[in-house]
């Protein structure tokens, strides 16, 4: 009974504690402390209706452990400070006090918020990671370690030959300029730690601050924003993506250099590329957002090197093709030969033809003078009759148009398909990636 009364005594000046800390305060702490807690009122802010109280912030970068792509945010945690003049404060010396974190909630301190953030805490192992430091004019120095998740807004249109700009912004909650300014201590020296910041993918190459003001419905709130610029390290993505692909594309131009007679192996090699191309676009896209708005760099080059390779495989089909519906190769120059001695036999038969037309001709003319002279019987009246010479020509004229417009897509030695292609592929592939790459580097 009289432990059960003793934990009860111990609960309710616990509970004293937290419901009037200035009259406790007044029995634990100092006498310093107890001499400024006197009248103290932390639910009014320093110059409370005497204007606005300036807020002096600075950033410690810690590090930052994750920036995602897919969610479009970065993690890093911060070691925040704050620094205000509160003139109910000052006191006799020339130190500084130093105080427990927990004793924060003695004071007025600002209500500061990060605008982007998504999810954040407040370290606290193995006390919360506060600071509380009084200057005896009155500043109060207050820090905080933070570990927060921002959004970041990504263009990916250049990816991964891409720079992004993050930000990191803070705002007051509650009080509006009137109330509260904020301002950065040093400028852009403010923000310290990113000399020695190493990033996986990225590379700092710039980063400044600033001051705005954030407008709403209900009213005007100061702001502080932190910008920095990350350049994505693309050895990776050579190495992992661009040197595969490459290589894929000069392994289907390999076929070329085989038999057409080679079936298996030259249809072997075109699907096995085609495959693993596929496969190496679907992995390249795992780490990317879903999104149909954003046309990658990573996806235009892939889809080169896909069209390449497909190429190369209907570049098969078609010399394939070609082969069978054409004399063997070996005896291509013995057919060209053989259709040249046909062509030149016919046109020997057709002049032979018009030349034996022409002497009957004339010799019925001859004998039909000597009729006429000679013999005084009637003559059998004769129909006119077209010069043979005339209509073969015509006839053998419109043979050569139709034969000389069916010539335009023939193909006289299919395996010409191949020497082409070993030329024409490799230089295409070459000057395209030079626009690829002259256009994502440069521009």
């Amino acid at each position: 009974k009289e432990r059960k009364c003793s934990n009860e005594y111990v609960l309710y000046s616990v509970y004293r504690i937290l419901e009037s800390p200035v009259s406790c305060a007044e029995e634990v702490l100092p006498p310093t402390i107890q001499n400024l807690m006197k009248g103290y009122n932390k639910y009014l802010r320093p110059l409370f209706g005497n204007g606005p109280v300036t807020v002096g912030m600075s950033l410690d970068i810690a590090s930052i452990d994750t920036i995602s792509e897919i969610n479009m945010d970065y993690t890093a945690t911060i070691f925040l400070r704050q620094r205000w003049t509160d003139e109910r404060l000052c006191f006799e010396g020339n130190k500084s006090l130093s105080l427990d974190g927990r004793l924060v909630e003695l004071l007025w301190v600002p209500d500061t918020f990060i605008v982007d953030s998504k999810k954040s805490f407040l370290h606290d192992i193995t006390v919360e990671n506060r600071l509380i430091r009084i200057f005896p004019n009155g500043t109060v120095l207050y820090a905080l370690r933070i570990t927060t998740t921002v959004a970041c807004s990504m263009d990916l249109t250049k990816y991964p030959m891409d720079k992004q700009t993050c930000t990191l912004q803070l705002e007051s909650w509650g009080y509006n300029v009137k109330d509260v300014v904020f301002y950065w201590t040093r400028g852009n020296q403010s923000v310290s730690g990113l000399d020695t910041l190493q990033l996986a993918q990225y590379t700092l190459e710039d980063y400044y601050t600033s001051e705005s003001e954030a407008v709403y419905e209900t009213g005007n709130y100061p702001k502080l924003i932190f910008h920095f610029q990350l350049r994505r390290s693309i050895l990776y993505f050579i190495l992992e993506t661009y040197v595969p692909s490459s290589a894929l594309v000069v392994l289907s131009w390999v076929s070329f250099w085989i038999s057409q007679s080679s079936v298996p192996a030259r249809i072997c090699i075109g699907v096995t590329t085609v495959l693993t191309m596929t496969t190496l676009m679907m992995g390249a896209r795992t780490s990317l957002p879903n999104a149909n708005c954003f046309i990658k760099a990573i996806d235009v080059y892939l889809g080169i090197c896909f069209s390449f390779i497909f190429g190369a495989l209907i570049e098969y089909a078609v010399a394939h093709f070609c082969t069978l519906h054409q004399p063997n190769a070996a005896n291509a120059y013995m057919y060209g030969q053989e259709m040249q001695d046909r062509e030149d036999e016919m046109n020997g038969i057709v002049t032979s033809i018009g030349s034996q037309a022409l002497r009957a001709r004339r010799r019925e003319e001859m004998l039909s003078r000597a009729g006429s002279t000679g013999s005084s019987a009637p003559r059998k009246e004769e129909k006119p009759s077209s010069p043979p010479r005339s209509t073969c020509g015509r006839s053998l004229l419109v043979a050569r148009r139709v034969a000389c417009m069916l010539n335009c897509c023939h193909v006289e030695n299919p395996h010409y398909i191949d020497n082409y292609a070993r030329l024409s592929f490799p230089l295409s592939f070459i000057f395209i990636n030079l626009l690829y790459w002259t256009y994502y580097l440069y521009f």
